[in-house]
């Protein structure tokens, strides 16, 4: 018990330091005008709370948080910086999801920046069976600060821009016309609840992150002083490979393992690029660029791949037999635990088209392939096509009229 409470009074006093030593004032104060917000918000009765309450918003949790999105703050950043969007809107993807690039919410939200499906597809992120463009550290970026810059033309200011972010267009705009002013101070009244909760605190958080992360004297205290320098390390770099290459062929190229060329690349849904069109991307470690250049064959042919959509009575058994894959294989592609299928599921599958599985190896043009479904039998298929059993069981070199769903069935001339 003593041990905590000399824990609590040492992180108590670090903050008390970072709250009113000259220089870090002055950075609240920097931090307050980018977003467009006035300095009598340092005055906020919950924002002072948040700050003198070592348990509300827990120092050493900020700083692993913080220590976790290593990779990816410095190229957000750099985006902002270039962009003209403050540098303190880092700290709303800290607060969306704690730069874990696989973020997901009930609301169907994902990645670094939360974008539910609508407003990605609105600002140019792909999501489909091989990339979720949501997780891309670089092209989702790029979105947010598309998207920030509208909310701060239509509002103008940075502070409306993060509420509405966080709450949509339209709760800000009723909120202001409730409220008859856009003041920050009248719009976060707690009595008047002109904006949901989650919002009234949403743009304190941000805040409170930017000035704990100013704070040279709180990294100094709790021994991350190191991410003082980050924006100086090394980052990861975008290269051009062939579509459908395997993250295998460029891992082992550059020397890392596939598991750490993955953690990279969190917007591919699979070990491969999407098969879709020409060219495919893959974000490396920038120190391996050079061995990229040196040892990756662009000139090898990649594996193909297709979608196929599942139908009632498939199962994987009947799919990987029809595009000549094993089960196992089929079940690695499509990250699958079960072999339980739904109809109309995607599934990504070897090749691009599909082969029959028990047909002769020629069949006349004239010929057609039907695949077995459930409740089919050779009688059903026979009457459906006017074609007699024995014939469909000879065209079809079978031993018996037994058929299995999924099976291709070669429909003779008759």
């Amino acid at each position: 018990m003593y041990k905590v409470i000399l824990i609590l009074f040492f992180l108590f006093q670090s903050l008390h330091a970072f709250l009113n030593t000259d220089n870090n004032y002055e950075k609240q104060l920097t931090a307050l005008k980018n977003f467009d917000l006035p300095n009598t918000f340092l005055k906020d009765s919950i924002f002072i709370s948040m700050k003198e309450d070592v348990e509300v918003y827990k120092t050493k949790h900020f700083l692993r948080t913080l220590e976790s999105g290593d990779r990816f703050v410095p190229i957000l950043q750099k985006k902002m910086q270039e962009a003209g969007v403050p540098t303190e809107f880092l700290y709303l993807a800290m607060t969306e999801s704690s730069f874990d690039p696989y973020s997901s919410s009930p609301a169907k939200a994902s990645g670094l920046w939360q974008f539910i499906p609508e407003t990605a597809r609105r600002y140019g992120l792909v999501e489909n069976a091989f990339v979720d463009e949501r997780r891309d550290p670089i092209k989702s970026t790029e979105a947010a600060i598309a998207y920030l810059k509208r909310l701060h033309d239509m509002f103008g200011k940075w502070y409306l821009a993060a509420l509405a972010y966080n709450c949509g267009e339209g709760a800000v705009t009723k909120a202001i016309a409730k409220a008859g002013t856009d003041d920050i101070n009248v719009l976060l009244d707690e009595s008047q609840k002109y904006l949901p909760k989650e919002s009234r605190l949403y743009i304190r958080k941000i805040l409170m992150m930017s000035f704990i992360s100013g704070s040279t004297d709180i990294m100094l205290d709790n021994g991350s002083e190191y991410l003082l320098n980050r924006a100086n390390n090394a980052t990861f770099v975008s290269v051009s490979v062939p579509s459908g290459t395997h993250l295998k062929d460029v891992s082992e190229s550059i020397g890392i393992s596939l598991r750490e060329l993955k953690s990279y690349n969190p917007h591919l849904k699979h070990a491969f690029t999407s098969p879709i069109g020409s060219k495919g991307y893959l974000y490396i470690p920038q120190d391996r660029q050079i061995a990229f250049t040196q040892n990756f064959d662009q000139t090898k042919e990649p594996q193909k791949y297709a979608v196929y959509t599942t139908q009632k009575g498939d199962s994987l058994q009947s799919i990987a037999k029809r595009y000549g894959m094993s089960t196992q294989s089929l079940m690695e592609l499509n990250n699958l635990k079960s072999a339980a299928l739904k109809p109309k599921t995607e599934l990504v599958v070897a090749g691009g088209t599909p082969m029959p599985v028990s047909t002769p190896a020629s069949t006349s043009s004239a010929e057609k392939i039907y695949i077995i479904k459930a409740g089919d039998t050779i009688e059903t298929v026979s009457k459906k096509y006017d074609i007699p059993v024995a014939q469909l069981i000879k065209a079809n070199k079978k031993k018996n009229a037994l058929v299995k769903v999924g099976e291709s069935i070669v429909i003779p001339k008759n």
